[in-house]
């Protein structure tokens, strides 16, 4: 089950927010905050993220990205731009390949899993490593997201996600896409996301200069800037 929430003139342009693994769409609320001066904008809890109740289950990347393609058909009545970060660009990356009919632009922010650290104690280090620094609104609002998702969850959900390929997906990418990374992003290295955007034909990357993993928490205006000239290519 999604739950989802919608902000702004619906008769505009519609973004689509897609979280990362252990949050929701509470953390979006400054690019939010940004992108409704220009668009309608939806946002989306995961199945056991945010308010969204947990399933028996945890979905494999494709089957979550075929449920928030349901989700999209049945609410948006035109071709949405569609915006995922962390973990949540495998589920729109998945979403551009099945259903492309679904979307007019897409935005990748700092894609995971970096093919040369796909461990659960890399990637977890690699996390630790960024929040290291990082303003105490990353970390109130990721603590208070953590706890809502709880551990078991959560590690049920890390192991699709290690599970995934995104870059056996992206090459099959036929919409605009644009990749974003924040220069400091000691999750996803500039090299892998670069192959990343490389990957998929006709796309751009861009970088948040001085921002981490999570840039479009700490550098929203930026962020939503490059979105806003990205929907009008």
């Amino acid at each position: 089950m999604l739950i989802c929430s919608s902000w702004g003139d619906p008769e505009a342009q519609t973004v689509v927010l897609i979280h990362g693994i252990g949050m929701g769409q509470q953390y979006f609320g400054l690019l939010r905050d940004e992108l409704v001066k220009s668009f309608h904008v939806l946002l989306v809890d995961l199945p056991g993220f945010g308010d969204s109740p947990e399933p028996e289950h945890s979905l494999p990347m494709p089957r979550l990205a075929d449920l928030l393609a349901e989700c999209l058909r049945e609410s948006q009545s035109a071709p949405v731009v569609l915006l995922g970060h962390s973990m949540g660009t495998q589920i729109v990356s998945e979403l551009a390949v099945r259903h492309p009919e679904l979307l007019s632009h897409l935005v990748l922010i700092a894609p995971t899993v970096n093919a040369s650290e796909r461990s659960m104690w890399q990637q977890s280090f690699r996390m630790l490593q960024d929040l290291w620094g990082e303003s105490p609104l990353v970390g109130g609002i990721g603590l208070v997201l953590y706890a809502k998702a709880g551990p078991r969850w959560f590690l049920k959900k890390f192991k699709s996600m290690l599970a995934h390929r995104i870059e056996d997906v992206v090459p099959k990418i036929t919409v605009k896409t644009l990749v974003i990374r924040g220069s400091e992003d000691r999750v996803c290295p500039r090299d892998w996301v670069w192959g990343i955007a490389e990957a998929i034909p006709g796309s751009t990357m861009l970088e948040a200069q001085g921002r981490g993993h999570e840039a479009m928490i700490t550098s929203a205006e930026p962020v939503a800037r490059m979105v806003r000239d990205h929907a009008r290519r």
